[in-house]
C-alpha cells in the first residue's frame, strides 16, 4: 500500500525523483523521407510560438523540430545562440526575436551579424510578445477568454493612438539604446512613460489616451531641455528607423515586448472581457430560468471561461501582421533553396521537380 501511495506522489510531484532519461519515452522514429531540421530558440517560453510559425511550413521534405540548445549545461537566450551562429546550417537553424537589430541595420556589431546570418530568422518586430499583441487579433482574445462576441471596444483604432501617442518618446528611447551608453532614456523609465495603469472604457479609451498624452509630453520635453545635442541627430536617426519600416502608427510593433503585453494589452484585455463577463452573466441573470437551473446555466457559462494570459499567450491571429509576411518570405526562401540542394546532391530521388512544386503548394 506504502508502495503504490508513493508512486503516485512521484507522479504528481516531480520534485521527489527525476526520472533519468532512460526511463523516459524515446522519440518516435524520424520518417526516413524527410530530413531532420533542428531548430533552437532562445527559451522554454519561445517553443510553442516558434512550432506555431513552423506550422505553417509543413512540407514531405522537412521536419521541423523546435527546443532550446542542447548543451549540459542548458544554455538560453539571445547570446547563446548568437554563439551558434558558426555551426549554423541547413540542418542547424536558429530564432531569435529582432530587439532593435532589424531597425537598427548595421548601426550595432550586434546587429550586423543579425541581419548577415544565413541561417538566423528574426521576428522583425521586437520579440514573439508584439505578434502575440497584433492589434486586429486581440478582440478574438476577448472572445475566447469570455465566450462573447460583442464588440465594445475598437482595439485596433486604440492601438494606432496609442502607438502615435508613445511614438516621440519611442524614438529617445531607440536613440538611447543604440548608443555605448543607455544612460540617456533607460529601458526602466521608457516602461513607466509609456504604460497605461488604467482603460475607461467611455469613448474607446479617449481619457486614458489623454492622460498619457501628457505624461509623454512632459517626459519628451524634460529629455529635450536635457539632451539639446540629441536633437538634431535624432531627426537624421529617425529617417533612418523610417526606412526601415517604422511608422508613428506601427511604433508598438517595435516597442518592447514584455512592456507592450503587461503594462499595456494586458491592461486593455482585462478590462475589456471584465465587461464582457458582466454582460454575459447579467443576460443569463435576466433569463427566465430560477432556481437550479439558473445555477447549472451560470455554473456552465463560468466554467467555459478561460484565462486571458493563457489565451493571449496561444495567439496565432498574426499572420497578416507585414512583418509576420516577412519572416514568412525568409522562411519560404530557406524551405526552396534547402530543398532544391537535398534534389541536385541526389537525397531527394523520386520525385521530380514538378511534383516537388506541387507538393510545397499543396503543403
Amino acid at each position: 500500500m506504502a508502495k503504490k501511495f508513493g508512486d503516485k506522489l512521484r507522479r504528481f510531484n516531480p520534485f521527489t525523483r527525476p526520472a533519468t532519461l532512460e526511463e523516459l519515452p524515446k522519440p518516435l522514429p524520424a520518417n526516413p523521407d524527410q530530413r531532420l531540421v533542428k531548430v533552437y530558440v532562445e527559451g522554454y517560453e519561445d517553443v510553442a510560438f516558434w512550432r506555431g510559425i513552423f506550422d505553417h511550413f509543413q512540407n514531405p521534405y522537412l521536419r521541423f523540430e523546435i527546443s532550446v540548445p542542447n548543451r549540459a549545461d542548458l544554455p538560453k537566450g539571445k547570446k547563446v545562440l548568437m554563439g551558434m551562429i558558426p555551426r549554423s546550417s541547413e540542418e542547424l537553424i536558429l530564432c531569435v526575436d529582432s530587439d532593435f537589430d532589424f531597425l537598427f541595420a548595421d548601426r550595432t556589431e550586434q546587429s550586423r551579424e543579425v541581419n548577415a546570418a544565413r541561417y538566423m530568422f528574426h521576428t522583425y518586430a521586437y520579440a514573439t510578445e508584439n505578434f502575440l499583441c497584433y492589434a486586429p487579433s486581440l478582440h478574438n482574445i476577448c472572445v475566447k477568454a469570455t465566450k462573447n462576441d460583442t464588440r465594445i471596444f475598437d482595439f485596433v483604432h486604440f492601438m494606432h493612438e496609442y502607438s502615435c501617442t508613445i511614438y516621440p518618446l519611442f524614438l529617445w528611447y531607440a536613440y538611447s539604446a543604440q548608443l555605448a551608453t543607455e544612460n540617456v532614456f533607460p529601458l526602466i523609465d521608457f516602461k513607466s512613460a509609456v504604460r497605461i495603469g488604467y482603460l475607461d472604457l467611455e469613448n474607446n479609451g479617449e481619457k486614458t489616451l489623454a492622460w498619457l498624452q501628457k505624461n509623454v509630453a512632459k517626459r519628451e520635453e524634460m529629455l529635450r531641455r536635457r539632451n539639446p545635442k540629441m536633437i538634431e541627430p535624432m531627426l537624421e536617426f529617425e529617417q533612418q528607423l523610417k526606412s526601415r519600416g517604422l511608422t508613428p502608427e506601427n511604433a508598438y510593433l517595435f516597442m518592447h515586448g514584455h512592456t507592450l503585453m503587461d503594462n499595456v494589452v494586458m491592461i486593455l484585455l482585462n478590462s475589456v472581457c471584465e465587461k464582457l463577463r458582466q454582460m454575459s452573466i447579467a443576460k443569463i441573470t435576466a433569463s427566465k430560468k430560477q432556481g437550479v437551473a439558473l445555477k447549472n446555466e451560470m455554473s456552465n457559462y463560468t466554467n467555459s471561461l478561460r484565462s486571458i494570459r493563457d489565451v493571449l499567450l496561444d495567439n496565432e491571429n498574426y499572420t497578416k501582421c507585414p512583418l509576420y509576411k516577412r519572416l514568412q518570405r525568409d522562411i519560404e526562401k530557406y524551405i526552396a533553396r534547402t530543398i532544391w540542394n537535398m534534389k541536385r546532391s541526389g537525397e531527394i530521388r523520386d520525385d521530380s521537380t514538378w511534383t516537388i512544386l506541387r507538393n510545397m503548394r499543396q503543403g
